[in-house]
């Protein structure tokens, strides 16, 4: 099975229901339909993880479960209480999706949605724990050159700077020549995608071929996360 422009249709147009009916009510009566999206999304995941290890072999033998969410949220701690995700994500790192490490995500979600608001194709790592935040801003001291060259490198994407401090943080110096990138609290260079990219014919291809451009930028983030954890042991 290859996914088809059908296929992405059907994942992007069930989500964009759920976003008009986010009840359980709504959920359950069309609770059939999730889980053929469910599947169509795991061939999905499938075969990013199989483009992007052709050109960033980390992700290699990565599971479908160690990429993806559940789509039940957590509402505890949350002023909203719709009780399911309105959108898809599926981030491709190694050692999967809770290893600290930056990858490359896809986000597909109605106009407006919660989280990002739009389809987008996202490489990066986002609110690392302290000591990799720490790790990262070291590396910028030390190879900032190399990594706005590869931040550069990514045609058509854009560094993200919503979480981002007013001031160099406390232990840095404010002279440096990448201040501005010691400021960021996670890194994440970002393109968003209409969906005449995402339901193209070759979209995996194309996507991939995309994520291919921010190798680079994955690449440095995640040498930086690897002293991290060197220094831990």
């Amino acid at each position: 099975m290859v996914i088809r422009p059908a296929d992405m249709e059907e994942i992007a147009g069930f989500f964009r229901r759920l976003d008009e009916n986010n009840t359980r009510e709504w959920f359950d009566a069309h609770r059939s339909e999730w889980t053929h999206v469910k599947a169509l999304a795991a061939k999905l995941t499938e075969e990013l993880i199989e483009g992007i290890a052709a050109f960033d072999p980390t992700v290699r033998g990565l599971r479908v479960q160690d990429c993806t969410y559940r789509i039940a949220r957590d509402t505890r701690f949350s002023n909203d209480k719709s009780p399911y995700k309105n959108w898809l994500g599926i981030f491709v790192a190694p050692k999967g999706k809770k290893s600290g490490y930056a990858g490359y995500y896809l986000h597909i979600a109605p106009k407006g949605d919660r989280m990002i608001g739009e389809h987008m194709l996202i490489s990066g790592i986002y609110c690392p724990e302290p000591l990799l935040l720490r790790s990262v801003r070291e590396e910028i001291l030390d190879n900032g050159p190399e990594l706005q060259k590869a931040i550069d490198a990514a045609k058509g994407f854009r560094l993200n700077t919503d979480n981002k401090l007013k001031r160099v943080p406390t232990g840095f110096p404010a002279d440096c020549e990448h201040a501005e990138l010691l400021k960021h609290k996670d890194w994440c260079v970002e393109k968003p995608i209409d969906e005449s990219f995402l339901y193209a014919e070759d979209f995996v291809e194309r996507a991939v071929q995309e994520f291919r451009k921010t190798h680079g930028f994955i690449e440095i983030i995640n040498r930086a996360v690897q002293y991290a954890y060197e220094e831990m042991m």
